[in-house]
């Protein structure tokens, strides 16, 4: 065991904390899947696993990402063309599209969350190999595995349209890919993922032992992916796949973050809430979430009567080319600033904040940070 053990493990948040987001992440995917013919989730999500996944995981991680630009006035000072150009733009062009018809905003932005997710998957294990001083051959097999557990499903997918499930909504995904081009795409994800099983087998062998986090995120990633693409066969098993994973992690790098610039005495007024600790932090966030689902369905669907209640109008298709991108709003800036913010191979402050370089000791007679001995690769994109 201490060979199979034997680099060091360079946990990004902890032992505890990496094995129960990543690891647990997935293993409560199964689990519910497992147990949805117990629970009434087979088929369409209902109601309380819609509020659970959707709202309190998924449209709250979202709004997480305020804690590391909205809420921290130094980083808005620091960078205030980032945080205004980067909602306007996504607002004007997610304006455009819905203008050409509905159907082209919801396929562009269908696929821009695509890659958003398929990226924030390799940022995480780029950043496990940035801290272990991976070796360039490892490097690019550990991307090549992430890129097949996920890129692979998702060509499958796009072959056997129309499935039981999509991402935003019904046939947001382009059609017309051919059966055989996903088959295809299962066969060369399978021998990517077993050439990068064989490489660990060897690492192991060779007595370098297994980074162990690493290995469970990759692992994680396939089995929610796979599962919730190919073998899934209803809205409720993409749902909880798709979410948990995603979210799950994001929550841990954002509160580890509110609590770095806790500790410098950031946040202001919002600084009670890190003080009231993960529940605080997840509530608010909730809260955040409840409150822009309630916007769209009193403005948009018109689905969740019982929830939200009913709203009585309907807008008119000029006004909602206006509407829905503000809506979507939050979502499309959290895509496009997660590309910027998690750079911290080039901000020490963020590594001391996220605790991956030592912070400066009081009376230092330099304010900056020393910048960590490893470059860190940024946590997602």
């Amino acid at each position: 065991m201490a060979r199979l053990l034997a680099p060091s493990q360079s946990w990004l948040f902890g032992r505890g904390v990496d094995l129960a987001v990543f690891a647990g992440a997935a293993l409560a995917s199964v689990a519910l899947v497992l147990a949805a013919p117990w629970i009434g989730a087979v088929g369409d999500t209902p109601l309380w696993a819609w509020v659970l996944l959707v709202v309190c995981v998924d449209v709250a991680h979202v709004w997480s990402t305020v804690f590391r630009t909205y809420l921290d006035g130094d980083e808005l000072r620091q960078r205030p063309a980032l945080y205004i150009t980067a909602p306007l733009v996504a607002y004007v062009l997610g304006v455009l599209a819905h203008l050409i018809s509905a159907g082209t905003f919801w396929s562009l932005f269908a696929y821009v969350a695509l890659f958003h997710f398929v990226r924030q998957q390799y940022g995480w294990v780029a950043l496990y190999d940035r801290r272990a001083r991976v070796s360039d051959l490892e490097r690019r097999l550990d991307a090549a595995a992430i890129y097949a557990a996920t890129l692979g499903p998702v060509v499958w997918w796009h072959a056997h349209l129309p499935r039981a499930f999509w991402w935003f909504v019904e046939n947001d995904f382009l059609s017309g890919l051919p059966a055989w081009a996903g088959t295809v795409a299962l066969v060369v994800h399978a021998g990517v993922l077993a050439a990068w099983v064989g490489f660990q087998g060897a690492r192991v062998l060779r007595g370098e032992g297994l980074q162990v986090g690493k290995v469970l995120l990759v692992l994680a990633t396939w089995v929610t992916w796979f599962g919730g693409i190919v073998l899934a066969q209803d809205d409720f098993t993409f749902t909880v796949m798709n979410v948990v994973l995603h979210g799950v992690p994001y929550f841990a790098l954002l509160f580890r973050y509110a609590r770095g610039r806790y500790a410098e005495g950031g946040h202001g007024p919002f600084a009670r809430l890190v003080r009231l600790g993960l529940p605080g932090f997840l509530l608010f966030l909730a809260a955040l979430a409840l409150a822009e689902e309630l916007l769209w369905d009193r403005l948009v669907w018109h689905d969740r009567p019982g929830l939200f209640g009913e709203s009585g109008f309907t807008l008119p298709a000029d006004l909602l080319a206006l509407v829905v991108p503000l809506l979507a709003l939050p979502q499309a800036t959290h895509y496009l600033l997660d590309a910027f913010i998690w750079k911290a191979g080039k901000d020490a402050a963020l590594r001391v904040r996220l605790g991956w370089a030592p912070r400066a000791r009081e009376g230092s007679p330099s304010a900056t940070v020393p910048p960590s001995p490893v470059a860190m690769a940024r946590p997602t994109d």
